[in-house]
């Protein structure tokens, strides 16, 4: 494989392509209307433009003034580079062209291979975007003659050194399965309700990464985020304990959880999930290291309040930048977006607990998508990297038949911890336990769970009751 490589302009794209384009190859851009060709090709050669590299622009369809003016509604700076403009103008409809005897393509194909044989010789670029390679079929009198013109052109521009990016028109009418033969790469882009995607089908003298990828076109141009694939993804951590600071927990815990482990909390609405999860984020902001809450549930400030009076200083973390709370708009993100914010946390900012609040938000808002698997992935790209992290779990009991979780999830946790809900003489309590610990031993009592003004408070164990999983406790005697 090559290791020198031409950047596409756009990272998550050349992640995909394994660092970029192979230098002086053509790649064919194919997708229907709207999918993005065009903003692709410009990130494709301001890219180039800014490195000092010379560039050229030919378009056959769109004049030169609209593509300059709608790129610069997008913020792409086209000072470096240069147009050949080959659309058609007005004085072919006002004049009214006649070719007589002679065929339109016969007439037209001369004139314009000449103006682009002088363009290149003239400028010697080392990036070309063709928009779109599909005129030239038109230029052409037959499909053989098409197909021959077009790897004639490719192989002109690369013999004088130029990475060609070339977008066609595909559609049902017109094919451009030859054009896919011809080019060194495809590059496919789909808008298919409401989600738009990149894939690769084709990359000639290299790997890439496959499947269909997240795509999405802003004001800024195109952002592509590549499917998570946890095993390229590791680095080097000492497993350690993780304690919560609150002794009788990390007494149930025999020390703390893991770093590098999934842990789930689970219990039902209002039981202190949350809470519980934030208080081992305090103890890790004491040590200087930096967690991530993403909450797909609660108002960001219901949550922030809700801590601060349980003497959990949620505001002097975020100020000190120990703690970043972030809330995850239901319905916007696909679940390859969010997996590239959570990358951009870990990779970046060196966040070392990321807890997600909670599980059943997840699934509603990458509703129509396999959440499981997209949640597996995740958990397993934390786990390579040392992370420690939370999955907030809810269950519909209150009371009753106990659950560890409602979505089939326990596998993937290393760590199971459970609060449940208790009536005892008529008054709503609760109580703590571990059901499941990988890496240690762990106490396999339940002992009471409180929240108060000053914090979480952990009772000894409950020794004295039984039937607590069923939330319906009674008191026994030793020796019964």
């Amino acid at each position: 494989m090559s290791t020198n490589r031409v950047s596409t302009g756009i990272s998550g794209l050349d992640e995909i392509l394994h660092n970029g384009l192979i230098p002086g190859r053509a790649y064919l851009v194919r997708g229907g209307p709207g999918c993005g060709k065009t903003t692709l090709g410009l990130h494709f050669l301001t890219h180039g433009g800014q490195n000092g590299e010379k560039t050229l622009y030919i378009t056959l369809g769109e004049p030169e003034i609209q593509l300059r003016h709608n790129a610069e509604a997008l913020g792409f700076n086209l000072s470096n580079v240069a147009f050949l403009d080959l659309s058609p103008t007005s004085e072919f409809f006002t004049k009214i062209q006649t070719y007589d005897i002679f065929f339109p393509a016969e007439v037209e194909r001369e004139p314009t291979t000449q103006k682009i044989i002088d363009q290149i010789e003239a400028q010697s670029p080392q990036r070309v975007f063709v928009d779109s390679i599909t005129q030239f079929r038109y230029l052409a009198p037959d499909a053989f003659q098409f197909r021959k013109q077009v790897l004639a052109f490719l192989r002109f521009l690369n013999e004088q050194g130029a990475t060609v990016l070339f977008a066609s028109e595909g559609s049902f009418e017109a094919p451009d399965d030859d054009l896919q033969f011809i080019s060194d790469g495809v590059i496919r882009l789909d808008f298919s309700g409401q989600e738009r995607t990149i894939s690769i089908d084709k990359f000639r003298g290299s790997d890439f990464r496959k499947g269909n990828h997240s795509m999405r076109l802003t004001s800024k141009g195109m952002d592509v985020f590549p499917q998570l694939v946890p095993e390229i993804h590791k680095q080097e951590f000492v497993v350690q304990t993780v304690p919560s600071g609150i002794p009788d927990l990390d007494e149930l815990l025999c020390g703390g959880i893991e770093r590098g482990t999934v842990t789930i909390l689970s219990g039902p609405s209002g039981v202190g999930k949350t809470t519980l999860g934030t208080q081992f984020m305090k103890e890790a902001a004491g040590r200087g290291e930096r967690s991530v809450i993403y909450i797909f549930e609660e108002a960001m400030g219901t949550l922030i309040n809700r801590c601060e009076s349980v003497n959990i200083p949620v505001h002097t973390m975020m100020e000190r930048g120990t703690l970043e709370i972030i809330f995850v708009e239901p319905l916007l993100y696909t679940p390859d977006e969010f997996a590239n914010m959570v990358r951009r946390q870990v990779e970046e900012e060196d966040t070392r607990i990321i807890m997600i609040d909670g599980i059943s938000g997840y699934q509603i808002s990458f509703q129509g998508e396999n959440v499981v698997r997209h949640l597996h992935a995740l958990c397993r790209y934390l786990k390579n990297m040392g992370i420690t992290i939370l999955l907030i779990n809810e269950v519909e009991a209150i009371t009753g038949d106990f659950r560890a979780t409602e979505m089939g999830i326990s596998y993937l946790a290393d760590n199971i911890i459970f609060l449940r809900y208790l009536e005892i003489q008529g008054q709503l309590r609760k109580a703590i336990g571990v059901l499941k610990k990988r890496l240690s031993d762990f106490e396999k009592t339940l002992r009471e769970f409180e929240i108060t003004r000053y914090g979480i408070k952990v009772g000894k164990p409950l020794t004295n009751l039984r039937g607590i999983l069923k939330g319906t406790p009674e008191f026994i005697k030793f020796g019964d």
